[in-house]
């Protein structure tokens, strides 16, 4: 058994308030992973993906965000992978940023979609050689044998490719979370924590505080 109930930590670094907040939550994001990149944290792009599968249970996972903009949060996957078919069944997903370093979190709830092969393609051309071929070996979430056979796939694929530029699979590409609510999160004292969500309202954006 582990007793964790001594385990506790008051937060004193920040505060957060509506007067404070950009009137858009995608420029309010902005400027807190600006703040994060700074402050050298590991993998600051790392975000929790929820989605939820067809029984009705829901799954979590950590993902990167590759690509940031107005129009969402995209990261890319393999489009037979689980996520991927938990999202086709139901594209209402949930993110979640956590930096502890800087008492922080962000929630993202909203529609997931498919981007464009163009933009697929914009993105794997940029990934390393070695990510490129292992998006052909992995058919991720799927049961393999051993790692000894997926490595010896691997080298079929590089001699396939040998002197070639590795083209994108078919199977492999990016999903854009587009928001319907985001909430910035700052921990305070006596868990009495700043909590700042924002609600899609037509082209606009509802700005409300929460308790704690």
């Amino acid at each position: 058994m582990l007793d964790l109930q001594e385990m506790r930590q008051e937060y004193k670094k920040d505060e957060l308030s509506i007067e404070s907040v950009s009137k858009d939550p995608l420029k309010q994001f902005e400027i807190w992973f600006e703040q994060v990149q700074k402050s050298e944290i590991k993998e600051p792009n790392t975000m929790v993906l929820a989605t939820t599968s067809k029984d009705g249970f829901p799954n979590l996972r950590a993902v990167l965000l590759k690509i940031f903009d107005e129009k969402g949060f995209t990261f890319f996957t393999n489009y037979d992978s689980a996520k991927a078919k938990e999202i086709e069944n139901n594209s209402k997903v949930a993110l979640e940023f956590l930096w502890l370093d800087l008492e922080r979190q962000v929630r993202v709830v909203g529609e997931c979609r498919k981007i464009s092969t163009k933009e697929s393609l914009k993105y794997f051309a940029k990934r390393s050689r070695g990510s490129q071929l292992g998006a052909w070996v992995s058919n991720q979430s799927s049961v393999i044998s051993s790692r000894s056979m997926m490595m010896s796939q691997l080298e079929k694929i590089k001699e396939k490719f040998k002197n070639k530029e590795v083209p994108i699979p078919s199977f492999w590409g990016g999903y854009r979370v587009e928001p319907i609510k985001i909430e910035f999160w700052q921990g305070r004292e006596h868990r009495l924590h700043d909590r700042i969500l924002y609600t899609k309202e037509g082209q606009g954006w509802k700005i409300e505080r929460l308790a704690p």
